[in-house]
């Protein structure tokens, strides 16, 4: 991701809630609205802790790290809720940060932690735009990060709130037939919620919502993912998974292997192109272009609707 677009000269703050491993996973904390999402991949039901909703999600997640930034666990982070129908949210540090001797993992780490407490918030009121203001005002850390959050409803009514290039699919009967739109500077330069006081902010989220359906199954992630797998590939990795944890781990390890893959005309790869980013003429002279994938964290979360 490219460098931050605002700095100062404030110290940095330790984060309290995330705490990284010298493996390829991260753990959330243990907080009343979460489910665990330390383990690689997991299977997760969720329900409504007050009552059974007509629709809610069931969650598979699977998060690997830049090859650079195993041991410190990568600089995405996310949260998976169990409050109403589901909440599930994606965080991915601007790594530009640490020209600064910045971690660019702990803002995204605490923007999520505050998150998932205010989930169940009277103000929040199952806003996703409010849930990033709440939290994006209650993080402390300096960095950056762009940031996505759906909320499900039990009525099936999902509500978006996407800030820069993180990205969700909703794939119904083998298609997709809604995707977010990244937000943008300029290539390789997103939105981003920012410890810094000129930025953007939650009034410069997309909003959106969307009407889902029993057997539909959303697809979010980093930039991770979606730079480096183009959509069909996501629709048949996710029908060919017996479930939404296999579907996770398949999905990520397709991301992660197109990544370091040179000749892979990746996703990025033909965007960079299209925006006037290739190899030099006396390469494009004998039939060449630029290839390849994007090595990156990627963090995949799959949520399949299941009718209650």
């Amino acid at each position: 991701m490219a460098v931050p677009i605002f700095r100062s000269s404030s110290p940095s703050h330790s984060n309290r809630w995330f705490h990284t491993f010298p493996t390829p996973n991260i753990s959330i904390p243990q907080k009343r609205n979460l489910i665990s999402c330390c383990a690689p991949s997991e299977l997760n039901p969720i329900r409504s802790q007050v009552r059974r909703p007509e629709v809610s999600f069931c969650v598979g997640t699977h998060l690997i790290p830049h090859p650079n930034k195993v041991e410190k666990g990568g600089e995405d982070a996310f949260f998976v809720s169990s409050y109403n129908g589901g909440v599930v949210a994606v965080a991915d540090g601007v790594s530009g940060w640490a020209e600064q001797n910045v971690d660019p993992s702990l803002f995204p780490r605490e923007l999520m932690a505050n998150a998932s407490d205010l989930v169940g918030d009277e103000e929040v009121n199952n806003d996703p735009q409010i849930l990033l203001r709440k939290a994006h005002a209650g993080t402390s850390s300096k960095g950056s990060a762009t940031v996505i959050v759906a909320m499900l409803e039990r009525s099936g009514t999902l509500k978006i709130a996407n800030v820069g290039d993180c990205g969700l699919r909703l794939i119904r009967k083998g298609q997709i037939i809604f995707s977010t739109s990244p937000q943008e500077h300029y290539f390789d330069c997103p939105y981003q919620l920012s410890s810094e006081v000129v930025g953007q902010t939650y009034l410069d989220a997309t909003v959106c919502s969307v009407q889902l359906m029993g057997g539909d199954t959303i697809v979010m992630g980093s930039d991770g993912l979606f730079d480096n797998v183009f959509n069909q590939e996501i629709i048949s990795t996710v029908a060919g998974c017996s479930d939404v944890a296999k579907a996770a781990k398949a999905l990520a390890n397709l991301a992660h292997n197109h990544s370091k893959d040179s000749s892979f005309d990746s996703p990025y790869s033909s965007e960079a192109r299209t925006r006037g980013f290739d190899v030099p003429w006396w390469k494009k002279v004998v039939g060449k272009k630029l290839t390849g994938g994007k090595l990156d964290d990627i963090t995949v979360i799959i949520g399949q609707v299941v009718s209650m």
